[in-house]
């Protein structure tokens, strides 16, 4: 068994100035790190290199040089993990700014996060700063809310543990 840790949308040092303590306390033992975007300072991810390596990919407030690409797929256990931001790119990203004005809409974005992969077994997303878990078409699509501000739906920051097998993929949400 595999326990990849689950982190998105840190923002720091736009919105929160560093991690909190119990992410590290959390990750301690996990076999690798998953971070969805929206990182904004390289040093969060050399701060999670420490714990385990890292994977992680650009959301819409990782400013151009950053070097991470939009999506990944990681082999885990023989299974497949997309990991993705959920905005879609810049130009669906300023689409959905406008349509969310009008409110929020899932659908919309989870739309964006399975087409951005081909067959794979599990996605790690972020993004909409809501806690999500649930099988579409046979994919488990997770995102455990942000570490940073705007905790639409949780009770505050949150990481992920996702327990992989060759037989099963299990999400854990763990309150930081």
């Amino acid at each position: 068994m595999s326990t990849l840790g689950i982190i998105t949308d840190t923002h720091i040092p736009q919105r929160i100035k560093a991690l909190p303590p119990r992410v590290f306390e959390v990750f301690h033992g996990v076999d690798r790190i998953l971070h969805a975007g929206d990182i904004n300072s390289r040093q969060v991810l050399d701060q999670l290199t420490e714990i385990a390596p890292v994977d992680a990919v650009a959301g819409n407030a990782d400013l151009v040089g950053h070097g991470l690409p939009l999506t990944r797929v990681l082999e885990v256990e023989g299974k497949r993990i997309g990991l993705v931001h959920g905005h879609g790119g810049w130009s669906r990203y300023l689409v959905s700014k406008v349509r969310d004005r009008f409110g929020y809409a899932e659908e919309h974005y989870l739309n964006i996060v399975q087409r951005s992969f081909g067959p794979v077994d599990a996605i790690v997303f972020g993004h909409t700063h809501r806690f999500y878990q649930a099988q579409r078409a046979g994919i488990l699509l997770v995102n455990p809310g942000p570490i940073a501000p705007d905790f639409y739906n949780t009770p505050g920051p949150q990481i992920g543990l996702l327990h992989v097998t060759s037989h099963s993929i299990d999400f854990e949400v763990v309150s930081v």
